[in-house]
């Protein structure tokens, strides 16, 4: 039987097999948006078994290993790390057509040269083999962000985080690569749940040694934070909300709907709107005065299984695609910034393949040549960063903007295993250009197209982010 995970996997045409070996293949990841844990970085961790690096935390996984009938006791429960491996192992072959599949043999090559395919009968080989691997240093945290080649990596964090991790990290002299913070206010919207959100406040104020007893002292609470931030390095914010809020309001009302809120009762939702209307067009502001790249993940319903979201809590595999209506708030807010001036770069994510256009054109709307693809349609996102939605993505951002300025992938990711879905998108991305040399919708010229394949696999994101 030959490999499934060759050479030339996904590359379906000579010229694409060209334009990857020759010009993507090799340039470093800028991972700008993930969500790994820092403090493993920190600490260099190392990991005793496959479960412990590829399923710990992985939803994409847990989501598969509940729909073929797996039993929660080997997802999230008390099973042993063994009996979780083998029952996804049990799985894998039923994952055919989902990029699990794909995913979980390109990742099993590249970190741990197995060929052989994931199921029941290969499962203890694979299991013993792999972690015989794992414990030597060389598939520590840190080691492991060598060898796949990374240049810089983004986390995800919380304004009321620290980042001693990350300052560990800075002046650990022996690990050269940038690991940053990114800035995600997303808590401080979070006015849906009364109790939660003023424990936040509580954790907010101490954070910045700033009492949050007005609306006022809370924007000046967050901009204390984003200052803190930016010394630590993070030059991106990241908001992954249902969809942007435009509501008019006025200082006053703030004031007043924040004080309810700070007394413990629930104002209408008109009012919470007014709320994150404010917030969201301020963090704007401050984003744009620091220079920043602002991110906005939009349209995912969260955490629809209340049953589930109580037993397990939030990101544990019960989320879905939303069908929000974007397209006229979103353009109401990125035009007030745009209209005084303060619109940072932009990238624009949808987890609705329905949107793609929308998300495309909009981006379009408020270019204003300053900055090449100063506003960016985000790279295909969660349940769209499979063959197809990378496909739909690039095609639709080639068809109504410009691809050549594309700023490329990311993981999105919790695992130290997720790396290669930077090689799985520059495959798709060559073969994608490659068809289209071969069927002469776009000149046999590799240096031309070649250029543009290692712009938009790295060099494109090296100029735009200010690291």
């Amino acid at each position: 039987m030959s490999k499934f995970i060759h050479k030339n996997f996904l590359l379906q045409n000579k010229p694409a097999q060209k334009l990857y070996h020759g010009y993507a293949k090799e340039v470093p990841i800028i991972d700008y948006h993930c969500h790994l844990p820092v403090e493993e970085i920190a600490a260099d961790k190392n990991f005793d078994n496959l479960t412990q690096i590829w399923l710990y935390g992985d939803h994409y996984k847990w989501r598969a290993m509940r729909t073929s009938g797996v039993e929660e006791k080997y997802i999230t429960g008390d099973a042993s790390d063994w009996e979780k491996f083998k029952a996804w192992a049990e799985v894998v072959p039923k994952t055919i057509g989902n990029p699990l599949y794909h995913w979980t043999h390109l990742e099993l090559k590249r970190y741990f040269g197995v060929d052989k395919q994931l199921n029941a009968d290969t499962a203890r080989e694979i299991w013993d083999t792999c972690s015989e691997k794992l414990a030597k240093s060389k598939f520590s945290t840190r080691n492991i962000i060598r060898n796949m080649k990374v240049e810089t990596v983004c986390t995800t964090d919380d304004p009321v985080d620290n980042l001693e991790y990350h300052e560990q990290i800075k002046a650990d002299d022996s690990f050269k690569i940038k690991v940053l913070p990114a800035f995600r206010p997303d808590k401080a919207m979070a006015v849906d749940d009364i109790e939660t959100y003023n424990k936040y406040l509580n954790k907010l104020s101490e954070a910045s040694g700033i009492t949050i007893d007005s609306f006022k002292n809370l924007l000046k609470a967050i901009k204390n934070r984003h200052d803190f931030f930016h010394e630590h390095g993070c030059r991106l914010s990241d908001h992954g909300i249902e969809r942007v809020y435009t509501d008019d309001y006025t200082e006053s009302e703030l004031e007043e709907i924040f004080s309810a809120l700070l007394d413990g009762n629930l104002p209408d939702v008109s009012d919470r709107r007014k709320i994150k209307s404010a917030l969201l067009y301020e963090f704007g502001k401050l984003d744009h005065a620091r220079g920043w790249v602002q991110q906005y993940h939009l349209g995912a319903l969260r955490n629809n299984s209340t049953r589930m979201y109580r037993q397990l809590g939030p990101d544990t595999g019960f989320d879905s695609m939303g069908d929000f209506n974007h397209a006229k708030s979103l353009s109401n807010f990125l035009d007030r910034l745009d209209m005084e001036d303060k619109l940072a770069k932009t990238i624009l994510y949808n987890v609705n393949p329905n949107d793609n256009a929308l998300f495309a054109t909009m981006a379009g709307n408020f270019q204003d040549g300053s900055v090449p693809g100063k506003m960016q349609h985000g790279s295909a996102w969660w349940f769209l960063d499979q063959k197809d939605g990378i496909e739909d993505q690039l095609r639709t951002l080639a068809n109504m903007g410009l691809l050549s300025e594309f700023v490329g992938m990311l993981t999105d990711s919790r695992s130290f295993m997720s790396y290669p879905r930077h090689e799985y998108f520059r495959r798709v991305l060559c073969n994608i250009l490659g068809d289209d040399i071969e069927k002469g919708l776009l000149p046999d010229d590799l240096e031309l197209v070649g250029s543009m394949v290692e712009d938009i696999s790295y060099i494109n994101a090296k100029n735009y982010f200010d690291f």
